[in-house]
């Protein structure tokens, strides 16, 4: 098995040992001097609390170095959860938690390319994502599905049974303004012709 490369960096001389100590001694990890940071797969950061002093380092790691962030710090805020992401920290480590089978199974974890997050703050995580799809969507008048207002009574009316003329009217739009709409619908979601739009959206729970 290929070893992890680790950088510790520590806030504080005891936890700098602490944590070298768990680490020193498993052969899925080589801990890696100060002066080979570089050349680091993972990089372990403790801190009390995720200061601005923290946070700059991190930005400046992320920016100068790119590796993935195992994080391992007392209470985290949501604000301060999302900051810490944008650092590329990918795991998160509550301290009195730690031991060396989680501190290493977060390290390997980050490795390969995936994340560890307590429970709470993958929650806080999902909300805010959903917060943002929902201020994205309404800043370009689209639903989640990724279609219109417009574009969804349209397809309604289709799935009623409806032609152009009827569309237009029921609507108060003009034909040509209801053949674009479906025109618009088939070709950016690929799809056939009218009655393959209507079973997509149907299949997909957008009508």
């Amino acid at each position: 098995m290929e070893q992890v490369r680790v950088a510790l960096q520590a806030s504080d001389p005891l936890s700098h040992a602490g944590l070298a100590q768990y680490l020193g001694s498993r052969p899925e990890v080589t801990l890696l001097r100060a002066d080979q940071r570089a050349a680091a797969d993972v990089t372990v950061v403790a801190a009390d609390r995720l200061t601005a002093e923290v946070v700059a380092g991190l930005r400046r790691a992320a920016a100068e170095e790119g590796t993935p962030v195992v994080l391992v710090t007392g209470d985290i805020t949501e604000a301060e959860l999302l900051t810490a992401v944008e650092c590329r920290v990918v795991a998160v480590l509550p301290r009195p938690a730690v031991s060396a089978d989680r501190l290493v199974h977060s390290i390997t974890a980050a490795a390969a390319g995936g994340g560890v997050m307590p429970p709470h703050l993958v929650g806080e995580l999902l909300k805010h994502i959903e917060r943002l799809q929902r201020d994205m969507f309404a800043s370009y008048g689209v639903n989640p599905s990724g279609l219109t207002a417009r574009e969804i009574d349209v397809l309604r009316l289709m799935a009623d049974g409806m032609d152009t003329a009827e569309i237009a009217g029921k609507l108060c739009y003009s034909e040509r303004t209801v053949k674009n709409v479906i025109y618009g619908i088939t070709h950016r979601l690929k799809l056939r012709n009218r009655s393959h739009a209507v079973a997509y959206a149907l299949r997909s729970g957008m009508i």
